[in-house]
């Protein structure tokens, strides 16, 4: 993969700083006041090197960035009329523990599609730009993928984000899948894990019903 960068700005209760988030789809970095972080979640951001720095200037809860807002823009591939068009996604992250709230916006023919203004989680946002698209328009990132899923237990509660896995590597076996069974004889085989807003070459429309809707179901209608 290769890395994006996503400019945008860090806030807390010191103030503004423009900043550069940079993924590679899987791991997150990035640099404020000096200080480098990185992190599979976005809530999940912790110093690089392990070693925090000696003063005030960020709070951590559990080694983690907290207590701040995260804005950015990135461009975001939609699939309309069969042909990919570009659009701009505009995330507003607050990183505050125990609970972070995200707000979600594209921008894509002269309109905007919004996610509610406090979800939990990039699945969920991004599943209620979905639903509010125009028929025909597709997401295509990782959420929206043929090849994705979550871990298929009931129990488990879903992150932030960077916790889809990706079965690229075993598509074939993965578009046979269709339950919680299948998507758990399939998980050692999984390529690794994604952010829910990147895209790959590798895209391919996730069905809408039987074969090949995995544990979480088609999207956005998911079941996880």
């Amino acid at each position: 993969m290769t890395d994006e960068s996503w400019a945008g700005w860090y806030r807390d209760r010191q103030g503004s700083d423009a900043v550069v988030l940079t993924t590679d789809g899987q791991q997150l970095r990035l640099r404020t006041r000096g200080i480098d972080f990185e992190g599979a979640s976005f809530d999940g951001l912790t110093p690089a090197g392990g070693t925090p720095p000696a003063d005030d200037r960020f709070v951590l809860v559990d080694g983690a960035l907290s207590d701040c807002v995260l804005e950015w823009d990135l461009p975001l591939p939609v699939v309309w009329d069969g042909a990919v068009h570009q659009a701009t996604l505009s995330c507003l992250l607050s990183l505050r523990r125990p609970d972070s709230h995200l707000s979600l916006e594209l921008q894509f023919g002269g309109a905007a599609y919004a996610s509610h203004r406090a979800e939990s989680d990039f699945a969920s946002a991004l599943a209620t730009i979905q639903r509010a698209l125009p028929p025909g328009v597709r997401l295509q990132t990782c959420i929206a993928c043929a090849f994705s899923d979550y871990f298929p237990a009931p129990s488990t509660v879903r992150g932030l984000s960077g916790g889809l896995a990706c079965f690229r590597g075993a598509k074939d076996a993965y578009r046979g899948a269709a339950g919680e069974g299948d998507v758990r004889e399939l998980w050692d085989r999984r390529t690794g894990f994604v952010q829910e807003i990147w895209s790959c070459r590798e895209y391919e429309p996730r069905p809408d019903t039987g074969a090949g809707t995995g544990h979480r179901g088609a999207f956005p209608l998911e079941h996880a």
